[in-house]
């Protein structure tokens, strides 16, 4: 089956909304990292930003987990490592509301 063919538009409209995408996510991370937004808030959010943010990144944009931490911690919630938090199911977000209680 052939790729579909997309015009100069097409994929000037799929580059803006990529990169507005992705500007989106940098701020969530930011506001984590920052603390101004509380971890079970992202998580209660369903939209196309939060749901396809890897669990790794959302992991080290929390203070004081890095790539390693974030690691473990995947690996002992039985979270997949390319798992998705749209993905998530209600087990594994409850681990990580318990894992962060205090995370603003």
């Amino acid at each position: 089956m052939p790729l579909p063919t997309l015009t100069d538009d097409d994929r000037n409209a799929a580059r803006e909304k990529a990169i507005l995408a992705r500007r989106a996510r940098s701020e969530l991370r930011a506001c984590l990292k920052a603390g101004t937004l509380p971890l079970a808030e992202v998580l209660r959010r369903s939209d196309k930003v939060v749901g396809r943010m890897p669990v790794r990144h959302l992991l080290t944009a929390m203070p004081g987990i890095g790539q390693v931490r974030a690691g473990r911690l995947m690996n002992s919630m039985g979270i997949a490592e390319g798992r998705r938090v749209q993905g998530l199911g209600s087990a594994q977000r409850a681990k990580l509301l318990q894992e962060f209680p205090d995370a603003v």
